[in-house]
């Protein structure tokens, strides 16, 4: 969960270190009355739960990220039963609740991870080159040190839109093999070295590579559909679906979803009545980004869009990934159980 810093206080809570962004519209789209029963997929430090919880509903809180859900124990102790904190990643929210009034999705790296150097998802500070939210499996590190350059082109090139993608890669491919990379700033220094950086860029040459990295490593966006899908069957009808993304591939894929499910094809004498599928949700409102105040106290919050969607009666159909048009990538296994490129 992408947030910002703040103090705020409620009666659930306490201190907040973090407050996420389009709190206000996430809480307007999800409407959470006494009662209810709202999916937080990505619970990071609690800002939307604490907010949900105010409200009087119950929230089953997901994250993938260990260290968030051990910095939760204590909310979910003085939560007087309505917080049930979940280690799980969030394409798996349909094997944690049977039905949900409200499902929320905060897409991406959570300020704390970003800020934790030894996390390694930031070139700003050393630490070691890691990036993985479930501090398990594939790392950043395995990534570069192993695969193919074409690989990590591909990767480079879909997922940070990089147009030195495979300078970049090739850059690598040749200098892990008197070093291999261990650290971030390893890494950052390296490709700024090879590509340049003129004065008047404004971000650093491996901003995307990193960035491409952190999405490819925690398979953020394969996960994003999944949990699109479990969405889709866990929530009554009339159940509100909000998901906040920060980058075009992650609104992409949001996009399409409701677009695809609020698509409503009845029977004719072209289409049979057994292929007549009919809307899953019904789109409410356009995406929202946020206003210049917010932007001022949390420069993080610039690029972050809202959409949301609210669930009609019609059953969940079977989950399409083709619909999300998302292109083949290397394997996310570890080394050794698929070489990279093979599924």
């Amino acid at each position: 969960m992408m947030a910002g810093h703040g103090d705020d206080i409620n009666a659930v809570g306490g201190p907040a270190r973090h407050i996420p962004v389009l709190l206000a519209e996430v809480l307007e789209a999800l409407s959470p009355k006494a009662g209810e029963v709202i999916v937080d997929g990505t619970f990071g430090a609690g800002g939307y739960t604490r907010a949900i919880l105010a409200s009087g509903a119950s929230v089953v809180a997901i994250d993938r990220d260990p260290d968030a859900i051990a910095a939760g124990r204590d909310l979910e102790a003085r939560s007087d039963g309505k917080l049930r904190l979940v280690h799980a990643p969030f394409s798996m929210l349909d094997e944690q609740v049977e039905s949900a009034d409200g499902v929320v999705l905060d897409i991406g790296v959570s300020s704390m991870q970003i800020d934790q150097a030894e996390r390694g998802f930031s070139f700003r500070a050393d630490g070691p080159l890691d990036m993985r939210m479930a501090q398990a499996g594939l790392s950043a590190a395995d990534v570069v040190n192993s695969f193919k350059a074409g690989d990590l082109a591909r990767i480079f090139g879909f997922l940070g839109e990089e147009r030195h993608a495979g300078r970049i890669a090739r850059m690598i491919e040749s200098h892990r093999e008197k070093r291999p990379f261990e650290r971030t700033l390893d890494l950052a220094d390296a490709i700024e070295t090879h590509i340049g950086r003129a004065p008047k860029d404004k971000i650093h040459p491996a901003t995307r590579v990193f960035q491409a990295l952190r999405i490819f490593v925690n398979d953020e966006l394969g996960e994003l559909a999944k949990a699109l899908f479990a969405a889709e069957r866990v929530l009554k009808p009339g159940g509100r679906l909000a998901v906040v993304t920060f980058h075009s591939l992650e609104d992409r894929i949001v996009k399409r979803f409701i677009a695809d499910r609020a698509d409503k094809v009845t029977g004719s004498r072209h289409m049979p009545e057994a292929q007549a599928r009919l809307a899953t949700f019904r789109k409410a409102g356009g995406g929202v980004t946020p206003g210049d105040a917010e932007i001022a106290a949390n420069p993080r919050a610039r690029s972050a869009r809202l959409r949301a969607a609210i669930r009609t009666e019609a059953p969940a159909r079977a989950g399409d990934f083709a619909i999300f048009g998302l292109p083949k990538l290397p394997s996310t296994e570890l080394p050794g159980a698929n070489r990279p490129g093979e599924r």
